[in-house]
C-alpha cells in the first residue's frame, strides 16, 4: 500500500498565538484538483469552522468554488418545491450557504448540521471541503 504524505500550511502566528488550531483538511473533486492534494494539514489562529475558512481561503484561492453568495447559488435548479420540509430544517443565512452541490462537514457531518459556521473546531478536527466533478441526475 503506498501513501501519500500531507503537507502542512500554517499561518504566521502558530508558535505565538494560544488560539492556534491544526486540522486535518481533506478535498474531493474540483477542490481537490485546485489544492493539489487531497489531504493536508492547516493551522489557523481561531477555533471556530468560519475563522477557518476565512484563513484557508486566503491561502487557497477556492472560495468560489464552495461558499455561495446569494441564496440562488445555493439552490439547485428543477427541484420541485416543498411548502414544508420534513423534520427539523434550519436555512443558513445568505452567504453562509454552500453552493448547490458543495459541502464543508466537520468531522464527517455537514456544517449545516451542527453550528453553520459558528461550529467551533478542535485540534485534531477533520474538515473536508467537498466539490464533487460528477452530479447525478
Amino acid at each position: 500500500m503506498q501513501t501519500t504524505p500531507t503537507t502542512a500550511k500554517t499561518t504566521e502566528t502558530e508558535e505565538t498565538d494560544p488560539r492556534q488550531t491544526t486540522v486535518t483538511v481533506r478535498c474531493t473533486g474540483h477542490v481537490r484538483t485546485a489544492i493539489g492534494t487531497h489531504e493536508l494539514e492547516f493551522a489557523f489562529r481561531g477555533d471556530t469552522l468560519r475563522e477557518f475558512l476565512d484563513a484557508f481561503f486566503a491561502e487557497y484561492d477556492v472560495a468560489d468554488l464552495l461558499i455561495a453568495e446569494t441564496d440562488a447559488e445555493a439552490t439547485a435548479h428543477g427541484w420541485a418545491p416543498v411548502d414544508e420540509p420534513p423534520g427539523s430544517w434550519r436555512k443558513n443565512p445568505e452567504g453562509e450557504n454552500t453552493r448547490c452541490y458543495a459541502r464543508v462537514c466537520v468531522n464527517g457531518r455537514f456544517n449545516e448540521n451542527l453550528d453553520g459556521l459558528d461550529t467551533t473546531l478542535e485540534a485534531g478536527d477533520r474538515v473536508a471541503l467537498i466539490y464533487p466533478f460528477m452530479f447525478c441526475c
